[in-house]
């Protein structure tokens, strides 16, 4: 309460404020940018990104690309968090399936899902397949473990309790550990979101015709700088815009949990 009327006080709410530090960051950050741009370091100014984006967009490359990527990440990330979910579910319900799944998704969350490119390539060729399995499969990993950890930290009180009340096992595991997972579940989707987005770049370099990683690879080979940071500011600024839309909807599911 004190917090909040010092707050009101001073006019502003954290909320406000929070928006105004992000502002003010994103535009110290392209400040600093332009800066090191224009004294040494080997980067492309602002205005040079922003005229190779505009070439890009003018020849339709740009639309091109992204619409390629979102594609291919939203395949990916989509199916991976479709998988993930009842996965991690069982697993943390059912101790028979925690011992049959637990000792392989260890054992792969230890390989990188780029070092299974060239074993994708051969088993599943060159075309859209293999980009979206590793797409998926880091997703996958990313978002069981999360969901796992959200079943298995229900406090074990709130299920005692329902059963005293006489719920059975499906009304215990839809009104209690559901509810009680959702926000594990969401982080885990926010970090294989990102998880996908990191893997997407290489997965494009896999004979892709189109897409962000593909353009920033041509790039590449003229060492055309401006062309690579449109690359990498698209995929961060994508990336941000679905994260927080993730963002928004744990808000929204979670508005009963505690928060500081």
């Amino acid at each position: 309460m004190a917090t909040a009327s010092l707050t009101t006080r001073r006019g502003i709410s954290p909320s406000a404020r929070l928006v105004v530090l992000n502002i003010a960051s994103v535009v110290g950050g392209i400040a600093l940018w332009w800066y090191l741009a224009e004294h040494g370091f080997n980067f492309p100014t602002p205005p040079e990104v922003v005229e190779a984006a505009v070439d890009l967009w003018q020849k339709g490359l740009l639309q091109e690309d992204v619409m390629a990527s979102l594609g291919r990440v939203l395949s990916g990330f989509l199916l991976g968090t479709a998988a993930a979910v009842p996965t991690g579910f069982l697993m943390g319900w059912y101790v028979v399936a925690r011992g049959i799944f637990e000792p392989w998704i260890q054992f792969f969350r230890t390989i990188p899902p780029l070092a299974l490119l060239p074993l994708v390539l051969v088993l599943m060729g060159i075309g859209e397949t293999p980009k979206i399995f590793v797409i998926f499969l880091a997703a996958f990993l990313a978002s069981v473990i999360s969901t796992y950890q959200g079943v298995v930290s229900v406090d074990r009180t709130l299920i005692n309790a329902a059963r005293v009340l006489g719920a059975n096992d499906w009304i215990i595991f839809s009104r209690v550990v559901v509810p009680a997972s959702t926000p594990f579940i969401l982080v885990g989707m926010r970090v294989g979101l990102g998880s996908a987005w990191a893997t997407l770049v290489a997965a494009e370099l896999l004979a892709a015709q189109a897409g962000i990683g593909h353009r920033m690879q041509f790039a590449q080979i003229y060492y055309d700088l401006p062309t690579i940071f449109v690359g990498i500011v698209l995929i961060g600024v994508l990336g941000l815009i679905m994260d927080r839309l993730l963002l928004a909807a744990e808000e929204k599911l979670t508005g009963w949990q505690e928060r500081r």
